[in-house]
């Protein structure tokens, strides 16, 4: 489980560096709510990910302990 680990936490920080270059601070008509829903969006599908990794890893090691 720790290789699933390792790629939820460097999805993370990818997300957290390219969150603080896009922030829209600097615009004249800065649109937060973009910005936030697709940050939202993103852990989202960091999180699901993370879900499908841990089921696949138990189904093969089930798998295995079958045979």
């Amino acid at each position: 489980m720790k290789k699933i680990n390792i790629t939820s936490l460097l999805l993370l920080v990818y997300l957290a560096v390219m969150s603080v270059m896009g922030w829209p601070g600097n615009k004249p008509n800065p649109d937060y709510k973009s910005y936030f829903l697709i940050m939202g969006i993103s852990v989202a599908a960091i999180l699901l990910l993370r879900y499908v990794q841990i089921r696949r890893m138990k189904f093969r090691n089930k798998q295995k302990d079958n045979e």
